[in-house]
């Protein structure tokens, strides 16, 4: 009578079962029932939740796709590591401080570099925008010519001042990188005050040469020219910047290289990574992240409701089975234990169909672009699976598993054993 509650054992057995709930939950699953309807929710049900799986891993995949896609890009323009001053606009930095920047261990180029907000103006074209002087090392800290959509990245040849103009901006002035005998004109305010009968501003030309196209946010008011150009027409001296920009190592953290430059550059500075430049942005597509799952997590739940009936009616068909175990010694705990583990069989046989569904659907789109997307910068949805969703997905299942269990395991629990305990 007591060998259940002590050992999980039936007597006669030579082989005492050391999980009997979880042996018998899995004859109860895969085993053919009696009533021909709890064999077809049970598939419904199983196929509900591999189905929401599938779709839980493929929403988060997308996502992950594009952000990893916006940092591509982002990277295309933006350094690994910003230093900015907290006050004022532009900062001198001397050759020793660059070269010791150039010396931590981890840093590949530290570029120097300058932003202003100016007017420009292009044939009958006006708008106002930001020109972004950069020194020589720019286009190793970043990687703009690989994304350049028309003409080439150049910016000087020989005397003659040469600008790559962002796709955004090319569009509102009408820049053809084919007219040669079209020039940009750059206006910008005097860095002094000037007297009644002079102009406010500085004007200077640029011959475009390139087009770059990234995202948005940079291809509508950026055009790229040398330091040198920018700081003569601000009026700063060639040691004036408002920015450097710092590329590390492949394969290596930017953590200890900021600690490292934030001691030789003193507190009056920002040191952000790529991350902190686009806090903001990046905090938004993660809470999109997750808004999705959670939508996706809902449709699951209520998909695999139709477990609990399932169960229920599982229960009802063994309730002969239940009071003989019950009559054997079971306890109600272990009754429990086999209701909860038939939720765990098909939550578990439902998730692992999902995943081979997922990833092999994510295979498939790498190879045949199955969502194609137009007019963007890649023919197809960016997919990317990471281990942190699988894991998420896997709990998350699993728990809803076990709540939509407890109930019909808690009624199986409360069903009387075939002998009367006077």
């Amino acid at each position: 009578m007591n060998d259940l509650k002590k050992g999980n054992t039936i007597k006669g057995n030579s082989k005492p079962k050391k999980n009997l709930p979880f042996y018998i939950s899995k004859r109860y699953f895969f085993g053919k029932k009696s009533t021909n309807a709890i064999n077809v929710i049970s598939y419904i049900s199983v196929g509900g939740i591999a189905l929401g799986t599938a779709a839980l891993l493929l929403v988060s995949s997308v996502f992950n796709g594009f952000e990893d896609l916006i940092k591509s890009l982002y990277g295309s323009f933006q350094p690994d590591i910003m230093i900015t001053p907290k006050e004022g606009k532009v900062f001198i930095v001397d050759d020793e401080t660059y070269k010791g920047l150039t010396e931590i261990d981890g840093v590949e180029y530290v570029s120097k570099s300058l932003e202003e907000i100016a007017f420009f103006e292009y044939k009958d074209g006006q708008d106002f925008g930001l020109i972004k002087g950069v020194d020589e090392h720019w286009i190793n800290v970043t990687r703009l010519d690989t994304v350049i959509y028309d003409g080439v990245y150049k910016l000087k040849s020989g005397n003659k001042n040469l600008a790559v103009v962002g796709y955004g901006m090319r569009n509102k002035l009408g820049i053809s990188v084919e007219n040669v005998l079209s020039q940009l004109s750059v206006y910008m305010l005097k860095n002094k005050q000037v007297g009644p009968l002079e102009k406010p501003f500085k004007k200077q030309y640029l011959q475009p040469a390139g087009i770059f196209s990234i995202q948005q946010q940079f291809d509508e008011k950026y055009v790229i020219s040398d330091l040198d150009f920018a700081q003569k027409l601000r009026g700063y001296k060639n040691s004036e910047i408002s920015q450097l920009e710092i590329k590390i190592k492949p394969n290596t953290s930017s953590t200890e290289i900021i600690r490292s430059v934030q001691r030789m550059m003193g507190q009056d500075y920002h040191i952000k990574n790529r991350y902190e430049q686009n806090e903001a942005f990046f905090k938004l597509m993660k809470v999109e992240k997750w808004m999705g799952f959670a939508i996706i997590g809902l449709t699951v739940i209520l998909v695999a409701i139709n477990m609990v009936g399932c169960m229920f009616m599982l229960v009802h068909e063994k309730k002969k089975d239940i009071a003989i175990l019950k009559s054997m010694g079971a306890n109600n705990h272990f009754i429990r234990n086999i209701f909860t583990g038939v939720g765990l069989w098909m939550c578990g046989i439902g998730m692992l169909i999902g995943f081979v569904g997922a990833v092999g659907f994510y295979q498939l789109h790498k190879w045949f672009n199955l969502i194609p997307m137009e007019g963007f910068i890649v023919d197809a949805y960016p997919m990317e699976f990471r281990a942190i969703d699988f894991i998420a997905t896997i709990i998350f299942v699993l728990l809803f598993g076990i709540l939509f269990s407890l109930y019909p395991a808690s009624k199986a629990a409360k069903i009387k054993s075939l002998v009367r305990n006077d």
